[in-house]
């Protein structure tokens, strides 16, 4: 079952966020919690975001308020190709908070979610193959006497 998306305002309480460049455009940002299982039998709960981009103009048509929840499901997509040609590192796949970029016989994977309106739409995942490195830096980060609760996992 998918749970619907949460329209979320930010810090200040603004719903439609303006670009800091040119404030004819801005965003809306979206949120929904999904649950994962990782191939090891882990089980979280995440919230993953996604934000709709336009003009002011045309987000404010919506009429959205904050907390509001709309139909929907907010889709993951990964791909070898870059979705930003002028800024790839920005949609770099982390693993969790160690640094380490997710990669596929050392390409970088990159990452995009997506709102859609219809929940028809899925995620397009990759398996990254440079475990090690993710589970060295793991292993730095680690505290002495903690229980291991696979943190390398991403939705």
């Amino acid at each position: 079952m998918v749970s619907k998306v949460k329209v979320t305002a930010n810090e200040a309480g603004d719903v439609i966020v303006m670009s800091k460049e040119n404030n004819k455009y801005g965003h809306i940002r979206v949120e929904q919690k999904r649950t994962v299982i990782s191939d090891k039998g882990w089980v979280k709960v995440k919230p993953v975001s996604a934000l709709l981009h336009g003009t002011v103009e045309d987000l404010a048509e919506f009429g959205f308020e904050d907390g509001q929840l709309i139909q929907g499901k907010i889709v993951i997509k990964e791909s070898l190709v870059p979705f930003n040609a002028e800024n790839p590192e920005k949609d770099y796949k982390m693993a969790g908070s160690t640094g380490i970029v997710c990669c596929v016989d050392g390409q970088p994977i990159y990452r995009k979610t997506f709102y859609n309106p219809s929940s028809n739409d899925h995620d397009e995942t990759l398996a990254h193959d440079n475990s090690e490195a993710i589970r060295l830096a793991n292993a730095e980060s680690a505290v002495p006497g903690s229980v291991d609760t696979e943190e390398s996992f991403t939705l």
